[in-house]
């Protein structure tokens, strides 16, 4: 029977994991599709255009705004950021699960779309907030006021945990893994994402029907 797809939202505070773990997610089960955002700053060295980026212009952006072609944006150092609609939608109808790598206030808006039904968000903590601050060290791409200003950061994103439909903290990347699996595997199951079952109930009373 088919199934409808999931819209799974994945957010942290920088330097929780978020990231890794949305790449073995992906490796797990690479029919999954992760969702490219659009841009309208304009591509650096190696980007793809419709990989990594959708480059427009922000006239075409605002309209796309208008239209209620964007599932969430953001306006972040001058350039607008957003998800576009209408591929997750039809991911989704093509019963192929969507994965997101965003905060809390995209996460918000997506909840409060016309796709919200289909929405699986789960919110990743660190297990405290020296071990938060020693990733981001050790990950050694920042200098020290970036990281500082990441730490001011993450409290304001830490405080909407209650927001989402999970929060796991990653205190063990394998066992986190582990957690983000079982939820996905179950929620795939949830009688809501299944169609097919009505008809599938309907065909079963029909055999009763025929064996009296």
């Amino acid at each position: 029977m088919s199934r409808r797809g999931l819209l799974i939202i994945l957010s942290s505070p920088s330097g929780a994991g978020k990231s890794t773990l949305a790449g073995r997610l992906r490796t797990w089960d690479t029919s999954l599709r992760f969702s490219v955002s659009a841009t309208t700053r304009p591509p650096r060295e190696g980007e793809v255009d419709g990989q990594h980026y959708y480059f427009v212009s922000e006239e075409a952006f605002r309209e796309k705004v208008n239209d209620g072609g964007m599932l969430e944006h953001a306006r972040v150092f001058e350039n607008y950021y957003g998800s576009p609609k209408a591929p997750v939608q039809n991911a989704i109808e093509d019963g192929c699960d969507v994965l997101f790598d965003i905060d809390w206030q995209g996460a918000q808006q997506i909840k409060n779309s016309s796709l919200q039904d289909s929405v699986l968000s789960i919110f990743i903590l660190p297990p405290s907030i020296t071990e938060l601050h020693r990733r981001l060290v050790s990950r050694g791409q920042d200098a020290p006021e970036v990281i500082e200003g990441r730490m001011r950061k993450s409290w304001d994103e830490i405080s909407h945990w209650d927001g989402y439909d999970y929060v796991l903290i990653n205190d063990d990347l394998d066992q986190t893994e582990a957690q983000l699996k079982t939820i996905i595997s179950a929620e795939r199951l949830r009688r809501s994402q299944q169609p097919d079952l009505v008809n599938h109930v309907r065909k079963l009373q029909s055999e009763f029907g025929e064996r009296e």
